[in-house]
């Protein structure tokens, strides 16, 4: 989702030089034909430039909302297969229903303030309440996404807001009450997900590359929003609330690879609504991440195999998931700015990263962030963000012009070195956010209801303890 102007007048009047060609021809065409055609014709030409408008925006507005779903799908079922298959059985309900509540919950925020404080003008920290209650939020195109209805804008941008804090849920996987998690995590995504999405892809954004920001950010599709904000509040979260009974010295076994496999699965697939979808249209640039997301998905997997096979002499189904979403994750930020091949080096670095983070560095420093969200999101993000900053090209996106209207240099490849410097600002304050902001709300949580599950009832299991009710039940 890079900084969400791109998806605005400046991309679209790119892409449609790009993507839509035949649309273009007809439009120049028929307004040549119109300005030396008869009175009487002129109205039949109006009329062919209408209709080709419209096919553009039906097309681009089917893109957006199938690339809504495939976002949403990433959270349930994806995340939520790909968490609860790696927990003890006893939690496997709970640890879906934590997911599920965040698809509820963070809609009807999303609705009533949320989409207002991240895309709405304000000042650069955060948006002001003009879009309160989705006023103002219709058929009518925004200035973020010129060719599809406002409100097609506003789903497709909710699903990300949606899915960023059910990832931090893996880090505490097992051990928290379900009404605390619910207000911890509402009071997060106020503290953290909203300023920091403002910040990149709002108008008026301080990180916001293609708004005028002070310090210009490039992040297509989250990796700054969504992976370095949940990993490292993940982090801190695991280490504020602790350990789970019995760990390390307990053997913690994932109940079942089959459910988490198939929710990995999910995930790959529901990530091309993920970057792609970014683009806002349905564009070469649209491929263009389409292919990245692919790319690094596949070098990662691989690459973590590799790992695995130098350390334990054995590549298995978890590591080879865990790559593929280290490799996603991890690709996020560059997906609309970088070739096929800067993917493929992406990805591989991503899985090698995150293995070792989550083997070598969780040993060692013995913090129990239960599924690994800090050493694949939070590491894979900051990754991604630097990498960007070295990959990103304008001969993939030529989006951010000069005074002069020439494409600018992007990455430090395109001769910017300096873009290097800016992403690690960009990584910084979200970093900064998500600490301070994560702290905070745990704070304010255990203030206001109890924290953590008492022993007896994470010996009992979430499902029993929490819900009243069992994910498995042979004698039914």
């Amino acid at each position: 989702m890079f900084p969400r102007l791109v998806r605005g007048a400046l991309l679209h009047v790119e892409e449609t030089k790009l993507s839509n060609r035949v649309f273009a021809g007809l439009l120049l065409l028929s307004s040549s034909v119109l300005a030396q055609a008869p009175q009487g014709d002129r109205a039949e030409l109006r009329a062919l430039q209408a209709a080709v408008a419209a096919s553009q925006s039906a097309g681009d507005n089917a893109w957006m909302l199938v690339s809504a779903a495939l976002v949403l799908m990433m959270t349930g079922p994806g995340l939520a297969l790909f968490y609860c298959g790696l927990v003890r059985k006893r939690n496997v309900l709970g640890t879906m229903m934590q997911s599920f509540a965040m698809m509820a919950v963070i809609t009807l925020l999303w609705g009533i303030c949320g989409y207002s404080l991240v895309f709405a003008p304000g000042n650069p920290l955060i948006g002001d309440l003009r879009y309160l209650f989705l006023r103002g939020v219709g058929a009518e195109p925004s200035i973020y996404a010129p060719t599809v209805p406002h409100q097609t804008f506003m789903i497709y941008q909710l699903m990300f807001a949606i899915i960023t804090p059910a990832l931090i849920t893996g880090a505490f996987a097992e051990r928290v009450r379900f009404r605390a998690m619910v207000l911890f995590l509402t009071l997060w995504t106020f503290f953290v997900y909203f300023p920091v999405a403002h910040m990149v892809w709002g108008t008026g954004g301080f990180l916001n590359a293609f708004l005028g920001g002070k310090y210009p950010v490039l992040d297509f599709a989250g990796g700054t929003v969504v992976h370095i904000t949940s990993g490292f509040s993940a982090l801190v979260t695991a280490l504020y609330i602790g350990k789970r009974v019995g760990y390390p010295h307990e053997k913690f076994m994932p109940h079942n690879l089959v459910l988490s496999f198939i929710g990995a699965c999910l995930l790959w697939v529901g990530w091309f609504g993920f970057n792609a979808g970014s683009a806002l249209a349905a564009s070469s640039l649209a491929t263009s991440a389409f292919v990245a997301t692919h790319f690094a998905a596949a070098a990662g997997a691989l690459s973590w195999m590799a790992a695995e096979r130098v350390r334990n002499g054995k590549a298995s189904a978890l590591g080879a998931i865990s790559g593929a979403v280290a490799g996603l994750a991890t690709v996020t930020q560059g997906a609309g700015f970088v070739q096929p091949f800067a993917a493929v080096a992406i990805g591989l670095i991503a899985g090698a990263l995150c293995h070792f983070m989550v083997t070598v560095a969780k040993e060692r420093f013995r913090y129990d962030d239960s599924l690994d969200v800090f050493g694949v999101h939070g590491v894979g993000g900051l990754a991604g963000c630097l990498l960007t900053g070295v990959f990103a090209t304008r001969a993939v996106n030529s989006a951010l012009k000069l005074a002069n209207g020439q494409p600018a240099a992007l990455g430090w490849i395109d001769g910017n070195p300096a873009q290097v410097l800016n992403q690690l600002i960009g990584a910084g304050i979200g970093i900064g956010f998500a600490v301070v902001g994560t702290l905070a709300a745990l704070k304010i949580t255990e203030l206001l209801t109890t924290l953590r599950m008492n022993e007896n009832d994470e010996a009992t299991g979430m499902d029993l303890s929490l819900h009243g009710e069992e994910g498995y039940n042979f004698e039914g």
